[in-house]
Order: C-alpha cells, then sequence, then structure tokens
C-alpha cells in the first residue's frame, strides 16, 4: 500500500504536463508580450515614416522639376519666329512680337561698305544660292537688291532684308531684350566694328540691347567702349581643337551665351556665383527645353519660341496640379 501511494506520488496522472505549463508559463508570456510590443510599434513607427520619405521624395521630384516657376527664363526667338518666316526678316520679328516673346536675337553682319544687316552668312548663302559668299562681300545696294521671297513659298509682307537699324526700329521697344548677335569675318571686317554697332544702338536709342559674340576682342572693345552695355560671350566647342571654351575667361562681361548641350548644374552654379547670366542657345527641341529649365538657365534662344511657350505652359499646369506652390 506505502508502495502503491510513493507511486502515485512520483507520476501524476496526467504525467507531469500540468506542472511543465506552470514552469514555462511565464517564460512563453514575456517573449509573447515582447513580439506584440515590437509589432505595435513597428505599426505605429514604420507606415508613417515610409509615407513621409516618399512623400519627401515626391516633393524633391517636383521641386526640381518646378522650381523654374519662381525665376523663368527669358523666351529668346533666334532670327525672330523662324518657323513662321525667313530668318531676321521683319516678317520673322513680327511674329514672334505678336506671340509675346521675351526678347529676340539678331544676327549681325557688315556689308563691304560697312553698313550693318540684321543678317547671317548661313541665310545670306540659301538666298544667293550659293555656298562661299559672305555678307561682307556685298555691297548695301547688292544685299538690299537680295529677295527674300525666291526660296520662301507665299506671300511676305516685306521681302527684303532689313538693316540693323531698321530691324532695331521695329523690335527694340516691343520686347525686354535684344540680342545682337555680332557676325564677324576676316580680320579686316572687325576693324571698327565695334563702334559701328554702339552707334546704331545709341541711335536708335535701344537701352535693352545686349551685344555678344563669339570674338572676344570684339566684346571687350564694347566693353571698354561702353561699360553700361550689356555684353555677353559665347561658350561652344572649339572647332579647331575639340575642346569647350573657358567658361570665366572676360572680366566686365555679364551673360554667357552657352551651346545648349554644354550646359549643367555645375556650369550654371560657376556662372551664377560669379553674377553672370546664363544664356542657351539654340533650343529647337522638346527634351533639352525642359532640361534648360531644370538646370534653371536665365534665357532660352530658340527658332521656336510658340513651343518653347506651350511647353512651359503646359510643365506649368501639372506643377500645380501636383501641389507646387509659387513664391510671390
Amino acid at each position: 500500500m506505502a508502495i502503491f501511494e510513493w507511486r502515485q506520488r512520483r507520476r501524476p496522472l496526467d504525467g507531469g504536463v500540468t506542472r511543465r505549463r506552470h514552469l514555462f508559463r511565464p517564460l512563453y508570456s514575456r517573449k509573447l508580450k515582447r513580439m506584440i510590443l515590437f509589432a505595435v510599434v513597428f505599426l505605429a513607427i514604420f507606415p508613417p515614416l515610409f509615407f513621409h520619405l516618399k512623400l519627401r521624395r515626391f516633393r524633391q521630384i517636383v521641386a526640381r522639376k518646378c522650381d523654374w516657376l519662381h525665376r523663368p527664363p527669358l523666351v529668346c526667338a533666334h532670327g525672330g519666329d523662324s518657323t513662321r518666316a525667313f530668318p531676321n526678316t521683319m516678317d520673322a520679328y513680327s511674329y514672334a512680337i505678336r506671340s509675346q516673346v521675351d526678347c529676340i536675337e539678331v544676327d549681325v553682319s557688315r556689308s563691304s561698305d560697312g553698313v550693318l544687316f540684321a543678317l547671317h552668312n548661313r541665310d545670306l548663302q540659301r538666298i544667293a544660292r550659293n555656298s562661299s559668299v559672305q555678307v561682307g562681300d556685298l555691297s548695301m545696294k547688292q544685299i538690299k537688291e537680295l529677295d527674300v521671297s525666291q526660296i520662301v513659298r507665299g506671300t511676305l509682307g516685306n521681302r527684303r532684308i532689313p538693316t540693323l537699324e531698321d530691324a532695331l526700329a521695329v523690335i527694340s521697344n516691343s520686347v525686354r531684350q535684344v540680342i545682337l548677335d555680332a557676325k564677324v569675318g576676316p580680320p579686316m571686317y572687325e576693324k571698327g566694328l565695334a563702334q559701328d554697332i554702339l552707334s546704331v544702338i545709341e541711335k536708335a536709342q535701344c537701352k535693352n540691347c545686349i551685344v555678344w559674340a563669339k570674338s572676344d576682342s570684339l566684346a571687350r572693345d564694347i566693353i571698354k567702349q561702353a561699360p553700361d552695355i550689356t555684353v555677353g560671350y559665347i561658350v561652344m566647342v572649339d572647332p579647331s581643337t575639340g575642346v569647350r571654351n573657358n567658361l570665366l575667361r572676360m572680366k566686365g562681361a555679364r551673360v554667357v551665351g552657352v551651346y545648349h548641350p554644354l550646359t549643367d548644374e555645375k556650369l550654371v552654379r560657376a556662372a551664377h556665383r560669379r553674377n553672370k547670366e546664363v544664356y542657351a542657345w539654340t533650343v529647337d527641341d522638346a527634351d533639352p527645353m525642359k532640361r534648360m529649365l531644370h538646370l534653371g538657365v536665365d534665357a532660352v534662344v530658340t527658332s521656336d519660341p510658340a513651343m518653347f511657350q506651350g511647353l512651359m505652359e503646359d510643365l506649368r499646369t501639372e506643377c500645380l496640379e501636383e501641389g507646387f506652390s509659387i513664391r510671390t
């Protein structure tokens, strides 16, 4: 009987399961509580943090895409609206003015007898059907006899090539800025060119004229003779070396005209640190136009100003719909 009772005490009827449950219950409870606490903390912190970071990233993308709206670049018509009329004609200027561009770039070349025309060698060669002729080879009389309508279909209001003086009389009071792109022929044609350009500017009373040129010596002459005139120089790839021109090479020049494929954030920042404005040229396709906006250039020179204006308006609408606010 004693032996039976001892065995009963040694071997409980439930096989000791109840006792083991009591032993491990505190351990299971602590683990479970930790897991529940971790899950609650995770759910309380991670989703809001995730969405905060996603929203922050989205805002950064929108800001990068839309920040140009705080200071939109000038829309500069290259030779007027060259998609609707022959470049540097009164018709091209009139179309650009009607579309309310900010500025117009005028090509400036000098005839053999010293008269300044709104004309580029490239366009003269198209009109004259002569791939080697230069503006400096022809006299004022010969240039005035050229008829643009011979190569352009349709009726033009003014078929003749305007002098620089005639062009400024029409456009200088109609836009915010006029860019005079001074073209230089052989060295003999550069002599006295700065003074000739300044004389026409003074006669036309063009207070908003900017003069730039690929010739640094010409730009320096204008700075020296007329410190109040805004002067720029051109940055492009040197055709003889294949190397980009030095960006910051001219003291006193306030505008840098940069061939648009060479434009990047580093270049824009460097120019702005030196208080120089960046004008990108000649931008005629949508993707480069968007890129110039994102880079924050100060002006875009384009042969298709209507396209650029439409693109800017579309992007403006998108930015406002995405919640971008324009500071006033």
